[in-house]
């Protein structure tokens, strides 16, 4: 397994792959890998020559108020799982190596990004989008995967792909969970020893949602009794919303999901279903 600083020594390898006739598979991460992660890596060995992992903490994304500086970072372990999971190059750039310069120019995520997590952090999914584009132009992948666990970020870079014609695939990888529902995050280090006996009621939550929206009733009053009197976390939205255009009104294929701010964990989730299924 290689590992890459440098957008010049990227550049190299992407080009003598390319030469090869070589398909490439993209699996961008901020590291502190999990399950999921490896879940994603797992999909792209089995549909790719070679796959490429970036670790890389992407500033853009953070808030002025969030937790930039805290976000766990392990590399060298990242590294040993990485290569024990099959991955050839890791792209990890310092920030002034991804950022050398303030650009002038600007992407917006739009409407996408006005509801769920984007309507508590305003900017977030612009800073994804700027950094899943270089991405995207510098490993020129023919798939990138993504966790349907960030499920709006996830439809507002299969929009990107879509309005601008980018030459690959996105594809979705089913969230991973521990035995107990709880969705695996990188965050999760953060939950206290009572919060984290309490976060698998996030999912059972969901769950139950899911059931009561089928039934034709709204499943957000419920849900916050639920949530409120389980858990000792401060909701910061549950949302039923169509997918993946993220509009009222759900009538097919629908998204619940919820974002709930424990003491120093952010928790989000979400169950992608089709609303008139049993």
């Amino acid at each position: 397994m290689q590992v890459v600083n440098t957008v010049k020594d990227l550049r190299d390898w992407v080009l003598s792959t390319k030469e090869n006739g070589q398909s490439i598979g993209l699996v961008p991460t901020m590291g502190f890998l999990h399950e999921g992660h490896l879940a994603l890596v797992e999909s792209a060995k089995s549909e790719n020559d070679v796959v490429v992992m970036s670790i890389f903490v992407n500033p853009a994304q953070f808030g002025p108020n969030e937790d930039f500086d805290r976000y766990p970072r392990d590399f060298e372990r990242d590294s040993l799982l990485a290569e024990q999971a099959g991955v050839d190059v890791i792209f990890s750039p310092p920030v002034e190596e991804m950022y050398p310069r303030k650009s002038q120019i600007t992407m917006g995520a739009g409407t996408l990004a006005d509801v769920l997590c984007g309507k508590s952090r305003p900017g977030h999914f612009d800073g994804v989008l700027k950094v899943v584009t270089k991405l995207f132009h510098l490993v020129q992948p023919d798939t990138a995967y993504f966790g349907q666990k960030d499920a709006q970020q996830l439809a507002i870079i299969e929009s990107l792909v879509r309005d601008f014609d980018f030459p690959l695939e996105i594809h979705r990888i089913a969230t991973v969970r521990e035995q107990d529902g709880l969705a695996k995050s990188s965050r999760n280090v953060y939950l206290s020893e009572t919060e984290r006996a309490e976060a698998p009621k996030l999912y059972q939550s969901l769950q139950r949602g899911v059931t009561a929206a089928r039934d034709g009733k709204d499943p957000i009053p419920e849900m916050t009794r639920f949530i409120q009197s389980e858990t000792s976390g401060k909701i910061d939205y549950i949302e039923l919303l169509s997918y993946p255009d993220l509009t009222k009104a759900p009538n097919g294929q629908a998204i619940l999901a919820l974002a709930v701010q424990f003491q120093k964990a952010r928790l989000i989730d979400n169950i992608i279903f089709n609303l008139k299924e049993n």
